[in-house]
């Protein structure tokens, strides 16, 4: 159970990171100067890849789990998230659905794009272009010379997270922490930055062997 809900929890993450990569034109619609700046920063990403770090922490301070893997982005809305051993975990998305391989449970869930979106986060950085002001008080601070750091709190008490912090080095997004509604916070940690390579689109393909349940989520 608790391996499934990490597994979850990574796959939260991972949907949240390619809004927050690729949605930049919702945030520049914000009136807040540190919206926009934060906007000024992710236009420049046409394609993002990065290995990371991912750590779970309760409450009380405990590691829950530590996991390490790779992420793939490119505009618009290509996304690769490889989540390694003990977790293994596949997340790909196309542009129009997203796919979910676990291999350990043989099992491929297929979401459409949108459907995807409505059950996370990412809904409050990727829906209605007026309303951002009304869903999150965003803030910034400069932590040193080359550190920039972006913090996004959702006004909804229902939200699924507390707060999404974004730390900038020399313009590279480095790493994301949020705080959930548990008070459990996830920092993913990213390495190995490269900006603006080419990624070709097959990469956005999920291959996966014959023979795994397949289960389309079309509702």
């Amino acid at each position: 159970m608790q391996q499934l809900f990490l597994k979850r929890l990574s796959a939260l993450v991972a949907t949240l990171t390619v809004a927050v990569l690729f949605s930049s034109s919702l945030l520049a619609a914000g009136k807040d100067g540190s919206a926009t700046e934060l906007a000024s920063l992710l236009k420049s990403y046409e394609t993002y890849q990065a290995d990371f770090i991912q750590i779970v922490v309760s409450e009380n301070g405990n590691n829950v789990q530590e996991t390490r893997g790779l992420l793939k982005a490119k505009r618009p809305g290509l996304f690769y998230w490889e989540t390694r051993a003990p977790l293994s975990q596949l997340i790909v998305s196309d542009g129009k659905s997203v796919e979910v391989y676990d291999p350990d449970l043989e099992q491929v869930t297929i979401h459409s794009l949108d459907d995807r979106v409505q059950n996370t986060p990412a809904l409050l950085l990727s829906g209605e272009v007026d309303n951002l002001e009304e869903t999150y008080r965003v803030s910034g601070r400069q932590i040193s010379e080359d550190t920039r750091e972006f913090t996004l709190e959702p006004k909804n008490e229902d939200s699924l997270f507390v707060s999404l912090r974004l730390t900038f080095f020399n313009n590279e997004l480095q790493e994301m922490r949020m705080q959930d509604s548990l008070s459990q916070l996830s920092v993913l940690s990213f390495d190995h930055i490269r900006l603006n390579e080419t990624v070709e689109r097959s990469v956005f393909k999920l291959e996966y062997p014959e023979g795994v349940d397949v289960i389309r989520d079309d509702n």
